[in-house]
């Protein structure tokens, strides 16, 4: 009997080749929680910015607003740019006194320290005059803080002696213009010494002069009205980096 050969499958027959799985799902899943990530980042950077510059504004004007000048920081200001200012004074030389540039004999202020009794003159020819200072003027010089002695090479000697200091009377009020800068009100009046009291203008001694001595001696050699009543100023301040006040200067 014949032998049936059944046909071969093709179990040797190679498998097929089954295609990759794609990765794209995973990777445009990747990117849009990077992109979640991102946007949610970018208005919280915007947010801290914000309260950042908010934060900032807040505290430059809250500092701004204890960063006021007081009525005793105003008073110890204003009495310190005072004393800087100076002493109102009178210049004059002893000895043979020649008319210059620097000097005049003959002008009203040697004959009202004459008058005083600082000082006993001579003239000599036209233009000089024998300048000799009296015991008197001597012992009140010697009570004046701050006079100024110096010898000259032609055998003078010039004396510098303050008439009076400008003396802070109060400080009406302080106002805070904007922060670091304040407007002060405040008022002041001449203390004179004893040799300045004798160049007061609305004294005996400077009246008995002509008026237009008086006015040289008002413009040029002290006199003033130191018996006044206390003068009105104002004066704005500004606060310096490190805490200190001083005149503006626009």
């Amino acid at each position: 009997m014949p032998t049936v050969i059944e046909p071969k499958t093709n179990e040797d027959a190679k498998a097929q080749l089954v295609p990759p799985v794609s990765n794209e799902p995973e990777l445009f899943a990747a990117e849009v929680a990077m992109e979640g990530k991102s946007s949610g980042f970018v208005p919280l950077l915007l947010i801290a910015g914000l309260i950042l510059c908010v934060g900032g504004t807040i505290f430059y004007f809250v500092k701004g607003a204890r960063d006021v000048l007081t009525v005793p920081v105003a008073t110890s200001t204003v009495t310190r740019i005072l004393d800087a200012q100076g002493p109102a004074t009178i210049r004059f030389s002893t000895g043979t006194v020649v008319s210059n540039v620097n000097e005049k004999p003959k002008d009203p202020h040697y004959k009202l320290l004459a008058k005083t009794g600082v000082i006993a003159t001579k003239p000599k020819g036209y233009s000089s005059l024998i300048v000799n200072l009296t015991p008197a003027g001597e012992k009140l010089l010697s009570t004046v803080k701050g006079v100024q002695k110096a010898s000259n090479p032609d055998g003078t000697v010039t004396y510098v002696v303050p008439l009076a200091e400008r003396k802070l009377v109060d400080v009406a009020t302080v106002t805070m213009i904007k922060p670091h800068l304040a407007r002060v009100e405040y008022s002041w009046k001449w203390e004179p010494n004893r040799l300045g009291t004798e160049f007061d203008a609305s004294g005996g001694l400077v009246k008995s002069f002509t008026s237009w001595d008086r006015a040289i001696l008002i413009k040029t050699y002290g006199a003033d009205f130191y018996g006044a009543p206390p003068t009105k100023a104002s004066i704005v301040l500004m606060e310096t980096d490190n805490g200190a006040w001083k005149p503006y200067v626009e």
